[in-house]
């Protein structure tokens, strides 16, 4: 078993990779391949290589694998990099080989998820080297594609940055819209973080959502685990990690791109959460290269 098998399994089980990779072949392949089932003979044999054609880092290999192999078991998957290395333009990523036929239906779902976690983790990898030298995280969101989630989580921590939650279970976290029901029902923030305290296992963390300074001084005698600053200016976002001053994590978000997350860094928050790594990351351009065996092949 490769680091990136052994690394994937902590996010999803391998029933569960297999299960997303069924449904996608099911997609893809569900009545059959009429053009290779057709044009190409049962006897041939091929060796596919997969090449970057940009510089990036990899994510996802341990999938694509996968795909071969629920495809045809025949298929050899040998891979030439580990998940979280950079690689450079054309630089060969792995090898699958075996029935021409079997490769033809599998490569492209196997790219498809090669390229996509790929640049997940790429898109990634920019925003953590904009960041190094401060003490900021760079953390994912919960806005993923649907279905993909693990896979896409995964992919962020191979292209270097952190988790946030995986799903609502996960821990507490007060938002806006939240907020919105409490003030309605007559309660404060800091009575419902209370309320919270006295009810939830002490290894359930809470999080609550500011966009003001005010907000953050009413919240800070509730003991939050981590306060979350949304959408506010770097001045503020220095003002409120001052306010805090360690009492609680604290957390920007919102209006983080490239160009701006080294200046919300240096504010001296400790964790940057970028819905970008997952929602917006471009796919990463991967090639698959094919080199028939002749051999025996006849039409």
């Amino acid at each position: 078993m490769s680091r990136s098998e052994r690394r994937h399994l902590d996010f999803i089980t391998e029933v569960g990779l297999r299960r997303i990779v069924e449904r996608s072949l099911e997609e893809d392949v569900g009545r059959g391949d009429v053009t290779s089932d057709t044009l190409i003979p049962l006897s041939a044999q091929c060796k596919a290589v997969f090449r970057s054609r940009v510089s990036g880092v990899i994510a996802g290999l341990d999938v694509a694998k996968m795909v071969f192999n629920v495809t045809d078991s025949n298929v050899l998957f040998e891979n030439l990099v580990e998940d979280g290395e950079p690689v450079d333009p054309h630089q060969k990523l792995a090898v699958a080989s075996g029935p021409a036929r079997s490769v033809l239906r599998a490569e492209r779902v196997a790219l498809n998820f090669l390229q996509r976690l790929s640049g997940v983790a790429t898109l990634t990898s920019k925003y953590v080297a904009a960041v190094r030298g401060t003490r900021a995280r760079i953390v994912d969101t919960r806005k993923t594609t649907p279905g993909l989630r693990s896979l896409e989580k995964y992919a962020v921590r191979a292209g270097g940055g952190f988790n946030h939650r995986r799903d609502l279970g996960d821990a507490v976290l007060i938002k806006d819209n939240h907020l919105a029901v409490i003030g309605a029902l007559g309660l404060s923030v800091r009575e419902a973080i209370e309320r919270m305290r006295e009810s939830l296992p002490h290894t359930v963390k809470i999080e609550v959502e500011v966009d003001r300074i005010d907000q953050a001084k009413e919240v800070l005698p509730a003991r939050p685990d981590i306060i979350l600053l949304d959408n506010m200016s770097t001045q503020d976002l220095a003002t409120a990690v001052n306010l805090i001053d360690g009492r609680a994590l604290t957390e920007a978000s919102g209006g983080v791109s490239l160009e701006t997350v080294k200046e919300i860094a240096e504010t001296g928050v400790d964790l940057i959460s970028v819905g970008a790594l997952t929602h917006s990351a471009p796919a990463l351009d991967i090639a698959l290269d094919f080199e028939l065996d002749t051999t025996n092949l006849r039409f």
